[in-house]
């Protein structure tokens, strides 16, 4: 497989997609990972391309608005999403070094396992292998010696991917956005409402400072509102859920040894807890997988489930002891915007030839916004113009 490319599913292809000429001008709707990557590849390509996102890259209502985001090629038998990742790292370390921006942290990513087998991370292995980004095994003797802060009593063993670790998402989103800008594309902040569909086309956009936008495409990527934008025919495909994470005080007297722990994955088959210690001394960071309640990204409330933050602390008490008590310093609300099966829906509408939907990030999509956005770009532009 070439360095820069990476093969889809069948499954995952469109062949009913419209395709551009480089001269055609394309709407890209949401600034998030997967918008903003799309626009600013569509622009790469020689488009003309507005964006337009109601509150801005990297917004507080977004998927997208939190510090961090793991990045992982931990897929289990998904060589798809593996080799997307593999690619999107490249893109993330590529784009940082143009814009002089550190954005992806090389921390590593520590899994712990329960079982002797763990198909999540076992089925990767032949693919890290493959590229050259094989994992470290970790028996438990090498487990608590590398890691002391982790109680291993219920565990198996762990796996390190030395290749992992986090992404700055907040700071990324708003970094894409500033180079699109600087890059010849249009931002526009105001909030989008599709027009009618006549004869198979979209007419156009209604913005709320009163304008308007017409446009040769239309892509819209604008995560949890997805549904609420196209009700009949998204509705009961990209739902959002309410999932959190916290941020807790660790120890001062050890805090550059919990602040430079790998960014982790708990394999419990059920919480998922994953966490992201120490960046920007914002705390010890735990996120919660397990999906939440269904949750309103524009009028909802960022504030934490007692339930659900109780839970957390007892996780986080039994698996990182020493953080029993550790006080909250800071807490998110972060919507997902989930799919059914919990892959990305890159699709035309069914009425509108000049549509393309592009979302269902379901809380792993973050990591693989620029090899998405480039991907959908190829599929997309005409080689000639």
């Amino acid at each position: 497989m070439a360095a820069n490319t990476f093969a889809p599913p069948t499954t995952f292809l469109r062949p009913n997609l419209p395709r551009l000429s480089r001269s055609a001008h394309v709407v890209v709707v949401g600034a998030g990972v997967f918008g903003g990557w799309t626009a600013l590849s569509l622009l790469r390509a020689g488009m003309e391309v507005t964006m337009v996102d109601a509150w801005g890259a990297g917004n507080s209502r977004s998927s997208s608005g939190d510090e961090t985001r793991v990045i992982r090629s931990t897929y289990g038998a998904n060589r798809f999403y593996f080799d997307m990742n593999v690619r999107a790292l490249e893109l993330w370390k590529e784009n940082e070094t143009r814009w002089n921006k550190k954005l992806f942290h090389n921390v590593g990513v520590l899994w712990l396992c329960y079982e002797d087998k763990t198909p999540l991370v076992d089925d990767s292995i032949p693919f890290a292998d493959a590229h050259g980004m094989s994992y470290q095994y970790l028996e438990l003797s090498t487990l608590k010696k590398r890691f002391p802060q982790v109680n291993t009593e219920d565990l198996h063993h762990g796996w390190l991917d030395p290749y992992g670790g986090y992404l700055k998402a907040r700071e990324s989103c708003q970094a894409v956005g500033e180079a699109f800008v600087r890059e010849g594309g249009k931002f526009v902040q105001a909030s989008a409402t599709p027009g009618e569909i006549k004869s198979g086309r979209l007419s156009g956009l209604s913005l709320s400072n009163s304008g308007s936008l017409q446009a040769d495409a239309y892509l819209f990527a604008c995560g949890s509102w997805m549904g609420q934008l196209f009700p009949e025919v998204l509705g009961n495909v990209i739902t959002c859920t309410k999932q959190e994470a916290y941020y807790f005080g660790v120890p001062r007297q050890d805090s550059h040894a919990y602040d430079t722990l790998p960014a982790w994955v708990d394999v419990d088959g059920d919480d998922f807890y994953y966490g992201i210690p120490g960046n920007a001394s914002r705390g010890f960071k735990i996120g919660v997988d397990r999906r939440g309640e269904a949750f309103d990204p524009t009028h909802g409330d960022r504030v934490s489930n007692p339930d659900v933050l109780a839970r957390a602390r007892k996780f986080i008490g039994h698996r990182f002891p020493g953080l029993k008590n550790a006080p909250l310093v800071e807490s998110r609300v972060c919507p997902y915007e989930n799919s059914p099966d919990g892959n990305f829906i890159f699709d035309k509408h069914p009425e509108a030839e000049n549509v393309i939907f592009l979302g269902g990030g379901s809380g792993h999509g973050f990591k693989h916004g620029p090899a998405l956005g480039e991907w959908v770009a190829s599929q997309l532009v005409e080689l000639k113009a």
